[in-house]
């Protein structure tokens, strides 16, 4: 095999891929603005919420997004950065949406999670983190808002710890909040970095870096700060854990930072740390091994979203992929594992959220969507590798809300089918059938309750077919492990329910957990996931 050329595997080192979680409103939206406004990719951040800046924020691009002021769908954004050039996912903070989340976590390399100082650990935050831990992947950590009063930072690190079972290392210290926030503590360098003249955070401002053992340093804090300050360090240091590279690599400890989005303190310490502790483009997990970017000279990529109707000019389906190994160019043909045939890379396009640039290159790391006739689904593998291989594909999460849909004119059945068939594929919904049921009457399963509003809207726009949601009181699904199983068999309550996936894999419906509990007990063997493969 020839070794990958050095021009591309320095390229493909530069990269870094990452996404950025939280539970809403913790101030994601706005750090992705602050990373982009330091990468010089804008030269003024649009505060969400805005009064003092009316723009919107530049990753939210849907009418929904823009009237809400909450992200819905996962957006991509790339700048440049000390050299890097960097791939942020921006997801949904919104629970509704959380299936595109955690779909796109499959496509980082590492996480940033965000949380709101005064709040702690969220209910979304402990989700997104579950799927970050399956996949064993880094995560850092930003405490934003602490230009507002915050929880003691102490606690802020044990919730933390509790919640979500991962060691903390802080790399920085906050002195005072809310009013009294000056700045951080740099625990390496000790130095106090102090910040100003951000002009309500839309322009880069200046930091002031002094020594804590420097006399300037009582002008800049007051001694109660200072000796606050040392007290905390000095238990810090005493109790806490040692920042090590290896665990932060395997996600088994988070290095955490402190700032303000909105008032960019801390934002730039943040990224420059952040790209030190990083690593470029990781192997990949196929049926043919692990795919080393580093190794692999060939083209490889897999489709992590789908997005119809992003511009409403063109009706248009965009594939969303992460590219694995190799070099993009435009236009290239690969073959498309799934459907077993080669197919032509059409209108390969870069996001900046709304505006949308065509590429002509990319590689190993980056993410570019094109233009997808309709043949591709989640999880899809394209390769111009001579020795064929598939990507692991994506894992499929549970729904927590269930309803039957019925079409209300039934010579529209076509239609149905296609609409709900398509929906399907983006992976906003998924379908399951009754054992002894034709496609006439089908369950839906959701991750948020929005979905139904946006499926009904979409197949009477999309499909002009109207259709009757009926909901049903199922909460969880299991999906069945073992290889044979013979489903009329299978017993469990009366409310328990047997059903399908389009593949055609069983799956067990249940009302409550007792009942998932009475379906094991009276099935000897019986292996019931979570998670669908």
């Amino acid at each position: 095999m020839d070794q990958i050329k050095s021009e591309l595997k320095n390229q493909i080192e530069k990269r870094r891929t990452f996404a950025i979680i939280s539970h809403p409103d913790a101030g994601k939206t706005t750090l992705t603005e602050k990373f982009l406004l330091y990468g010089g990719a804008i030269n003024q951040a649009g505060s969400v919420k805005g009064k003092a800046t009316a723009r919107h924020a530049v990753s939210d691009w849907m009418e929904i997004e823009k009237e809400r002021g909450i992200s819905v769908t996962s957006s991509v954004l790339q700048f440049n950065y000390g050299g890097y050039c960097i791939n942020i996912l921006d997801t949904p903070g919104h629970q509704d949406f959380s299936e595109d989340t955690y779909r796109t976590l499959m496509a980082a390399d590492s996480a940033v999670m965000v949380i709101d100082a005064s709040k702690g650990v969220e209910a979304q935050t402990r989700k997104l983190f579950k799927v970050c831990t399956m996949r064993h992947i880094p995560i850092f950590t930003f405490i934003n808002k602490m230009d507002r009063e915050a929880m003691d930072t102490f606690e802020l690190l044990d919730d933390i710890e509790t919640e979500l079972g991962i060691a903390t290392c802080p790399i920085n210290w906050p002195i005072g909040s809310g009013k009294e926030f000056r700045g951080v503590y740099d625990r390496e360098t000790r130095q106090v970095e102090i910040f100003s003249d951000t002009h309500k955070g839309t322009t880069q401002g200046e930091v002031k870096k002094v020594d804590i053992n420097d006399p300037e340093i009582s002008w800049l804090i007051t001694d109660s700060q200072r000796v606050q300050l040392e007290e905390e360090i000095e238990l810090q240091d005493g109790a806490g854990a040692a920042f090590d590279q290896e665990l932060v690599s395997k996600g088994k400890l988070s290095p955490v930072f402190f700032g303000s989005a909105l008032t960019n303190f801390g934002v730039e310490t943040f990224l420059q740390h952040f790209l030190k502790m990083t690593t470029s483009p990781l192997p990949r997990m196929s049926d043919k091994g692990l795919i080393d970017p580093m190794e692999e000279p060939d083209f490889s990529a897999f489709v992590f979203k789908i997005q119809a109707n992003m511009n409403k000019a063109h009706r248009d389906r965009i594939a969303f992929m992460r590219i694995c190994s190799g070099e993009f160019e435009a236009g290239m043909d690969v073959w498309h594992m799934q459907g077993g045939k080669k197919v032509r890379l059409s209108q390969p396009q870069q996001l900046m959220a709304s505006e949308r640039k065509l590429v002509e290159r990319a590689c190993a790391g980056d993410i570019i969507g094109v233009f997808d006739p309709g043949i591709f689904s989640i999880g899809d593998t394209l390769t111009a590798s001579g020795d064929r291989f598939a990507y692991e594909g994506i894992p499929t999460f549970a729904p927590e809300h269930f309803a039957r849909v019925r079409q209300v004119d039934t010579m529209k059945r076509k239609q149905f089918i296609k609409g709900i068939s398509q929906i399907a594929q983006e992976g906003a919904i998924q379908i399951f059938q009754e054992y002894n049921t034709g496609m006439e009457e089908i369950i839906v399963g959701v991750v948020g309750v929005l979905q139904f509003d946006v499926l009904k809207y979409r197949l009477e726009n999309e499909y002009k077919v109207e259709i009757r949601l009926d909901n049903l009181p199922y909460e969880y699904i299991r999906w069945i492990g073992n290889e044979e199983i013979d489903m009329d068999r299978l017993t469990g309550t009366s409310d328990m329910k047997k059903v399908k996936d389009l593949k055609g894999r069983p799956l067990l419906l249940f009302v409550n957990e007792w009942s998932i509990r009475m379906a094991q007990e009276r099935n000897d063997g019986l292996i019931l996931e979570e998670f669908g493969r």
